[in-house]
């Protein structure tokens, strides 16, 4: 699964198109320059069960790391994995 990423000046989403329609989403605002703050995540019925929620989040830890930013979950979704995911405390903002 190819996972894209797209941004605006406030707010972004990173996702995976499927049949050129968007198949999992997870949206984020940004909150100044170092922060973003993951809002939402959807998977559709034909990608559930295949991890794409949690390679969503993977994705945007990738990120974080590289352009030095931090991560509020505040999705239900996001922060379960960020608690089950003990490595991606590195980009989590306490």
């Amino acid at each position: 699964m190819e996972i894209k990423l797209e941004e605006t000046t406030n707010k972004g989403a990173f996702f995976i198109l499927q049949d050129g329609i968007r198949a999992a989403e997870m949206t984020f605002s940004k909150a100044g320059q170092s922060l973003i703050i993951i809002d939402h995540t959807e998977v559709s019925d034909a990608l559930r069960g295949k991890s794409a929620g949690k390679q969503l989040v993977a994705a945007a830890v990738q990120h974080a790391r590289d352009h030095g930013l931090k991560i509020l979950p505040l999705c239900p979704f996001a922060k379960s994995v960020f608690d089950k995911v003990p490595e991606y405390g590195d980009v989590l903002d306490r």
